[in-house]
């Protein structure tokens, strides 16, 4: 457990101490790779791209991809969806926005929140331009998830309205320096440049939320790699980037005062943080996940007695202080109730999310979004009737460490016109590791056959799903392998756009 707090310059603090080295020793520790986190790494290979096929054909995947494909280099990365080497730093632009677009990809819930499948765009583009093999590639992915998820444990960033991707540039720099095998000095410095150039605030998932969501992983991804370019180039950062007297800590995020806990490996520990993160079965915020499968159990229960779903006047939903003030009417955003807001504000609408699910007992990544879905008169009545309060007991149980406990789900009071109170509770999804139907590699499997699919054509998928199989022992000239191509003629139907400086 690694203290944390601002320093003043003139304090004796060694370098050997500060959290950027301390992260960097960790990337440097030769320990060997469990095979369950291996498996792991494969199995959310396959999820982001499936998650990536059924975005291919949006409008700011389709920028994103346009932008890198100007960018063509005669050895380099791939771009999901088409054939071609382009830089890595373009290509792990356009393959995070494809991750990231529709919010159906993993996630981890703590002090702090993170997507971080987010690493692995960055850290296959770098492999890919530099000719790295699958092993170390798996080296790579496990340790930005161990660094994510470790300062997503202990470093709280919405608090000071600061965006979560504050902690994923740091991760993708340790990640691509344990890749790559670089020396500790060189990971320090690209670690303390991604820090200072990913800090962010929060206004991207705030109010009308706008594409800038999608996008702002991919630019945290893609400065790190660069800073990474930089740092073994020989130039250094800014340090100690976290606990300088003007540092994020001191200036961003708790102040002078404030002393956060980060838990990191010890040498010779192994890296197993991402088997602690989960995938998402539907295509929302993580935390209307369990909601979504609460809210399909409660309609089975409503839809049965006379007048159905029509006899309910309201709906409390009893959860977390993050769920209530981020997706739920303690944030305080009138959007959330606007048949107008964006596809990315009723993606954080927990109100919206469990209307619509309370009414189709189902959850689509397009249909549940739809214009016409979310204008519904009976959708609309029903959205607003729909709040949410915080309860102490789901705030202590989403900030639990034992995983056995931890939860991310709510309690439904539903009052129906007579007076009448159902109450029910889901702590987990279903998909959850301890849900009903946790996710192993077949569900990850099935996922993508069902996004992938009148996308990615059926030889296709079976040829990337054994490349993935194959991961660790493919070696650095085979890794474009883990690139998904697409008929032209499919990404043909993707929408218009201007051109811009890149042509």
């Amino acid at each position: 457990m690694h203290a944390v707090r601002a320093r003043r310059s003139a304090e004796e603090f060694p370098r050997a101490d500060h959290l950027a080295a301390r992260i960097a020793d960790v990337a440097t520790d030769p320990v060997p790779i469990e095979p369950d986190v291996a498996a792991m790494v494969a199995n959310r290979i396959i999820d982001n791209a499936a998650v990536s096929a059924a975005a291919v054909l949006r409008r700011p995947v389709t920028v994103a991809r346009r932008q890198a494909l100007a960018h063509r280099v005669a050895h380099g990365a791939a771009v999901f969806g088409v054939d071609g080497a382009y830089s890595a730093d373009w290509a792990a632009w356009a393959n995070g926005v494809a991750v990231r677009e529709l919010d159906f990809h993993d996630t981890f819930l703590a002090a702090e929140y993170a997507h971080p499948g987010d690493n692995i765009p960055p850290l296959v583009a770098v492999a890919q331009q530099i000719g790295v093999c699958g092993a170390d590639l798996i080296r790579g992915v496990a340790t930005a998830y161990e660094i994510h998820i470790d300062l997503a444990r202990g470093i709280c960033l919405h608090e000071h309205k600061i965006d979560h991707v504050a902690h994923l540039g740091p991760a993708v720099a340790a990640g691509i320096g344990a890749m790559l095998r670089l020396d500790t000095e060189t990971i320090y410095q690209a670690i303390g440049q991604a820090v200072h150039l990913t800090t962010s605030t929060r206004q991207s998932r705030k109010g009308l939320i706008s594409s800038w969501k999608a996008f702002a992983p991919a630019h945290a991804g893609k400065v790190a790699i660069e800073a990474v370019d930089r740092a073994m180039r020989g130039e250094g950062s800014p340090a100690p980037i976290w606990e300088g007297e003007d540092g994020v800590i001191a200036r961003l995020l708790g102040g002078p005062d404030r002393e956060y806990r980060v838990p990191l490996p010890a040498p010779g520990e192994p890296k197993l943080a991402i088997l602690d993160s989960y995938t998402k079965e539907y295509s929302a915020e993580y935390q209307s996940q369990a909601p979504i499968d609460l809210a399909r159990r409660l309609r089975a229960r409503l839809a049965a007695s006379e007048g159905g779903l029509d006899r309910i006047e309201a709906i409390v939903l009893h959860t977390s202080h993050h769920t209530h003030v981020v997706i739920g009417t303690g944030s305080g955003d009138p959007q959330k109730f606007d048949p107008d807001a964006s596809r990315e504000t009723l993606d954080h609408s927990l109100p919206y999310i469990f209307a619509v699910a309370l009414q189709d007992g189902s959850w689509h990544h397009e249909r549940s979004y739809a214009p016409g879905r979310a204008h519904r008169p009976d959708t609309v009545d029903l959205w607003r009737k729909i709040s949410t309060v915080e309860d102490p007991e789901w705030t202590r149980r989403y900030h639990s460490t034992d995983p056995a406990e931890k939860a991310f789900g709510a309690r439904a009071e539903v009052r129906l016109a007579d007076g009448e109170v159902i109450v029910d509770e889901l702590a987990v999804a279903d998909a959850h590791p301890l849900g009903a139907r946790p996710f192993g590699r077949r569900e990850y499997i099935a996922k993508f056959a069902e996004l992938a699919g009148g996308v990615v054509g059926a030889a296709e998928q079976r040829r990337f799903l054994s490349a993935v199989d194959s991961l660790a022992d493919l070696r650095a000239a085979d890794l474009h392998a883990l690139n998904v191509v697409i008929d032209p003629r499919v990404l043909q139907a993707a929408p218009a756009t201007p051109p811009g400086i890149f042509g």
